[in-house]
Order: structure tokens, then sequence, then C-alpha cells
């Protein structure tokens, strides 16, 4: 059964190809908004808290600060409605999910960047 399910992902599922990127990281998702019969594109940048799952399933996590409130966001990574993904920024970090960074504020909320 598990192996008709990958067929099928494999075969009907279209993949997005964008670069890489890892919890850390500073990325900007532009995807786009349906208001009526309207369509613009809308972007969300912030620092990715994990990536989870493979494959067609597979979904990542932003977050963000809007004034003093953290907004956290799901993206499936095959979503249709994601136009591009930009890394901004490549950080240095010691886990996969960063969990912690939720309750950092200030100077201990700063992941310090790589150059590659």
């Amino acid at each position: 059964m598990a192996d008709l399910v990958k067929f099928v992902q494999d075969e009907f599922v279209s993949k997005n190809e964008f670069p890489d990127f890892s919890a850390g990281d500073t990325i900007t998702v532009y995807y786009e908004i349906k208001e009526g019969d309207k369509v613009r594109t809308q972007h969300f940048r912030g620092v990715v808290i994990q990536r989870k799952g493979s494959g067609a399933s597979e979904t990542f996590t932003i977050r963000k600060m809007s004034g003093i409130v953290g907004v956290e966001r799901i993206f499936p990574v095959n979503l249709p409605a994601l136009q591009k993904i930009e890394v901004n920024k490549q950080g240095k970090v010691r886990r996969a999910r960063i969990y912690y960074f939720r309750g950092l504020t200030g100077k201990k909320a700063r992941i310090k960047e790589v150059r590659r």
C-alpha cells in the first residue's frame, strides 16, 4: 500500500523547484492570495523553525515577529500557490527543529549567520 501511495505522489503531484534551506535560515516566501476574482502576491519573511515530512507531504514552518507578537505559518512544499522562495541569510544552528527559538527575546534571539 505504501508503494502505491509513493507511486501516485511521484507521478501526479507537481514538484516545485526551490533552493535548499534548513532550520535557522531566514527566507522570504512569495505566494498567491485569491480575493474574490483578484489574485495578488504576498510575501512572508522569517526564520525557518523546522522542515517536516518527506516527498509530497513535506512542510516547513516560518516564524516572524510582527511588532511584539510572534507569527508562525506552515507552508506545504508542493503548495501550488507558492511562487518562489528566496534564501536571505543562512543561519548556524545545532538542531533540526529550533522550537526553543520561540521563547527567546532580544539579543538571545539572534542566529549567527554563515557565509557560503
